[in-house]
């Protein structure tokens, strides 16, 4: 029997003044200081940002990749939630801590695998890839795996204890009533793990937006070819272009803050 805790109402806003301070410290401040930087000119910054060809394209590629990461993992993301959950099988605690492995290790070590993995000199199989006319590494394909890896655990992880949840019963009851598959899922499975799917999309679009390590590494960081919003930020910045770099960083937090905003928005009350 679970034993009820009281704690004294000092300690409680003890901890809650411990909470605050320690998110605005790490979070409020810091993000508070680039908008301040942002804006210090007004609405120069941001407009001479969005005027520079290169910034233009490197947001144009960060969405083409950030959309593909983000479909990518959506289909596989389900997918193997499902797997996870409605089937035993050899191998599967395998493959859950595969799931997290991404979680585990370095991004940079990400983009250093797949190169060593697909590069087009000695990769193992990026030489009959790039002889069939499809390059991997320093192009967009490269990048939308790097992206892929880092974000894929955060659609399964929103997934896998919503469908352990609600069981599946209704599943069952479906399929003895003849449901097929896919009708057992399109009406009964999908509905009931919808906002779990939604939120892990919109933790995978911000993570996409914002990776930086892997994609630098299997994009060669190649100006108006394969750099990245985030990419541009660095450079922008190390090039003494400090007002520029703070009015991309913003834009990539705006689309971060965005998709939170739609999805707080858009829920129904009775879901929160």
């Amino acid at each position: 029997m679970a034993r009820t805790v009281t704690v004294s109402k000092p300690t409680t806003w003890l901890l809650r003044l411990i909470a605050v301070t320690y998110v605005f410290f790490l979070v409020a401040w810091p993000v508070g200081l680039l908008v301040r930087r942002t804006f210090s000119n007004g609405l120069t910054n941001l407009t001479d940002a969005l005027s520079d060809e290169k910034v233009v394209g490197a947001l144009q590629l960060t969405a083409v990749v950030a959309g593909w990461a983000v479909v990518i993992n959506l289909v596989f993301g389900v997918t193997i939630s499902i797997l996870l959950v409605r089937f035993e099988f050899p191998g599967k605690r395998v493959l859950s801590a595969l799931v997290d492995l991404p979680l585990s290790v370095s991004p940079v070590v990400v983009g250093l695998a797949l190169v060593l993995a697909y590069n087009g000199r000695d990769g193992l199989v990026g030489p009959a890839l790039e002889d069939g006319g499809l390059q991997i590494i320093f192009a967009t394909p490269g990048m939308i795996m790097a992206t892929c890896f880092v974000a894929l655990p955060l659609v399964i992880r929103e997934v896998v204890p919503t469908l352990t949840e609600i069981g599946d019963d209704q599943e069952q009851a479906a399929r003895s009533l003849g449901a097929s598959a896919p009708q057992t899922f399109w009406r009964i499975t999908l509905p009931s793990i919808k906002w779990a799917v939604i939120y892990g999309v919109v933790l995978s679009l911000g993570r996409a937006v914002g990776e930086f390590g892997a994609v630098k590494v299997v994009s060669g960081n190649i100006t108006n070819e394969t750099q990245t919003a985030t990419l541009l930020v660095e450079a922008k910045y190390q090039n003494f272009q400090q007002d520029q770099a703070y009015a991309i960083a913003f834009l990539l937090i705006l689309v971060s803050v965005a998709c939170l905003l739609v999805v707080a928005f858009l829920r129904p009350k009775n879901e929160k």
